[in-house]
């Protein structure tokens, strides 16, 4: 569903209390979030944000001893918000790669999970790179990237891009497009398992290539402000240690989105 760029009301702002962790005043800190991304993150019905990343963030943020706000943005103007100062770090499934890097900071990791196309039962492509897919129509989330990979390594491909992720899974639904490429647990979770995604299956192979897929979903702060990097690294570490992040993870999925540990 389309989002609004900024929650505001007590409907559409989540504020969480951090716990006892550490001493001292606790630190404010706003987190920017798309809201559209299920299951890692989204809005329900009651307007409240739920998903992986809300969870991991609420439990980064009561390690941390900060008092969090979550803000919700349009992915494509998420990076530029974080850089005007609406909040302080992105939490929303954002991948770590180089080109990224040039205009932000990121922590370490919180998971890693490869890339997948989506079509209909019983299709078959040529996914050969370069050659592959010519005139094939290919829904993919702008600014991600998963576009980046598909205009890549399938030139001969129609790339079709959407706001969401959301809207190319229901233009594929619609036929507009052939395929949809996205993080294979968002379309697995988040479309395959749905009503709407019956008759739909995976084709192809993972695809994770460092030079586009970077090394996982981190979390993004401006540069420069490396305490803030530090303390949300200390609280990864904290929750991967402590069986926290294991919980979170085994509430949404029956196997690790984690990855490799190195």
């Amino acid at each position: 569903m389309k989002v609004l760029k900024v929650l505001t009301g007590a409907a559409l702002a989540l504020v969480i209390a951090a716990g006892t962790a550490g001493a001292g005043e606790m630190r404010k800190v706003k987190i920017g979030t798309e809201g559209a991304y299920p299951p890692f993150n989204s809005i329900d019905t009651n307007g409240k944000l739920v998903g992986f990343d809300i969870d991991i963030a609420n439990a980064l943020c009561k390690a941390a001893n900060f008092e969090c706000e979550f803000v919700v943005q349009d992915w494509d103007g998420i990076i530029p918000a974080l850089q005007a100062k609406k909040y302080d770090a992105i939490i929303a499934s954002m991948s770590i790669t180089e080109k990224r890097k040039e205009v932000v900071d990121f922590t370490q990791k919180y998971y890693n999970t490869p890339a997948k196309f989506v079509g209909a039962e019983g299709a078959s492509y040529d996914f050969t790179f370069d050659t592959g897919l010519a005139g094939v129509k290919i829904g993919v989330q702008g600014s991600t990237i998963h576009e980046d990979y598909a205009r890549a390594k399938w030139p001969k491909a129609e790339v079709v891009t959407y706001a969401t992720q959301d809207e190319a899974n229901a233009d594929l639904v619609a036929g507009r497009v052939d395929l949809v490429m996205a993080d294979s647990v968002a379309l697995d979770e988040g479309f395959l398992k749905t009503d709407a995604g019956k008759g739909f299956v995976f084709l192809g192979d993972d695809y994770n290539d460092p030079k586009y897929h970077g090394e996982g979903a981190g979390i993004a702060i401006r540069k420069g402000e490396q305490d803030l990097v530090d303390a949300f690294n200390k609280a990864i570490q904290q929750i991967r240690a402590d069986g926290t992040y294991k919980a979170i993870n085994d509430k949404y999925f029956a196997y690790d989105v984690y990855g490799p540990e190195s």
